[in-house]
């Protein structure tokens, strides 16, 4: 798929602020771990655990090329960093692609 100069911009413009909420809210999720009830060692190696694989995620770390754009898009929206809003910025042709791939595959 070809991107669109403006569907670059687009993307160039606003991923960052995706991270930063998405790990934010991963943050949120940290901080309610550990303040389960349960032994500090626990309590520890459950966080060890889910930052090992929440740092896989494309809303923490991600290729920034152009010829990943499209990809990149599926997979933040797939793992819930990006909503049907956040695609607004983008041109139609390229939001209903997004679309209608991961809800064929959900």
């Amino acid at each position: 798929m070809k991107t669109k100069e403006s569907d670059w911009k687009a993307f160039r413009d606003n991923v960052a602020a995706w991270q930063e909420a998405y790990i934010g809210r991963l943050n949120r999720e940290y901080i309610a771990l550990l303040e389960k009830e349960g032994s500090e060692a626990e309590k520890f190696w459950a966080l060890e655990e889910r930052i090992s694989r929440d740092k896989k995620n494309k809303g923490v770390v991600l290729p920034m090329s152009r010829s990943d754009m499209y990809f990149n898009l599926l997979e933040l929206y797939s793992e819930g960093v990006i909503t049907d809003s956040d695609l607004e910025v983008f041109s139609e042709e390229l939001r209903n692609d997004v679309l209608s791939v991961v809800r064929k595959y959900k």
